[in-house]
C-alpha cells in the first residue's frame, strides 16, 4: 500500500496491469473504495478468449480482486457502471449481476461506448464499494 497523503491509499494487486499507464486500480478514502474499470484481461493482460460471457466473469473476477485488495468485495459494491461496445449484450450483463451481486443490488449504470482501450474488449466494469474488512495485499 502507498499513502500519498492522509486521504487517499492506492489498491493495487499483482500483477498490477495499470502501473505502465499511470493508473491505479483503485483508491481508498475513508471508507470508501473507487475501483477503475475491469475488463476480462488475464494476469498475461491479454483479454481473455471466448466471446462477451468469458470476458464478462473475467471482467467480475478481476473487479472482486481489486475490491478485495481494497478491504472490500462485490457484496460491498454501492455503484457500478458497466461500459459495453454492445447493447445487444444486455441480458447477459443482467445474469451476470444475478450472479455476482445479490440484494441490496447496488446502483447501476450500463452505456454503451464504440470502444474500450483494446479493439478486442467488450466490456469493462468500474465500482464503488465500502470497506469492510483490514486491508490486505492480494497476489
Amino acid at each position: 500500500m502507498k499513502e500519498f497523503n492522509v486521504n487517499l491509499k492506492q489498491i493495487s494487486t499483482e500483477p498490477d496491469p495499470y502501473q505502465p499507464f499511470l493508473l491505479s486500480q483503485g483508491i481508498q478514502v475513508g471508507d470508501l473504495v473507487f475501483i477503475s474499470g475491469q475488463a476480462g484481461y488475464a494476469d498475461n493482460g491479454k483479454i481473455v478468449a471466448g466471446g462477451f460471457r468469458a470476458q464478462g466473469e473475467q471482467a467480475f473476477s478481476n473487479l472482486d480482486r481489486a475490491l478485495i485488495a481494497g478491504g472490500s468485495n462485490l457484496n460491498n459494491v454501492a455503484k457500478v457502471t458497466i461500459f459495453l461496445t454492445d447493447m445487444s449484450n444486455f441480458d447477459e450483463i443482467v445474469e451476470l449481476r444475478r450472479k455476482y451481486f445479490s440484494l441490496p443490488y447496488p446502483a447501476d449504470s450500463i452505456v454503451e461506448v464504440s470502444r474500450l482501450y483494446t479493439p478486442e474488449a467488450m466490456i469493462e466494469i468500474e465500482a464503488i464499494g465500502v470497506v469492510s474488512e483490514v486491508r490486505r495485499d492480494v497476489g
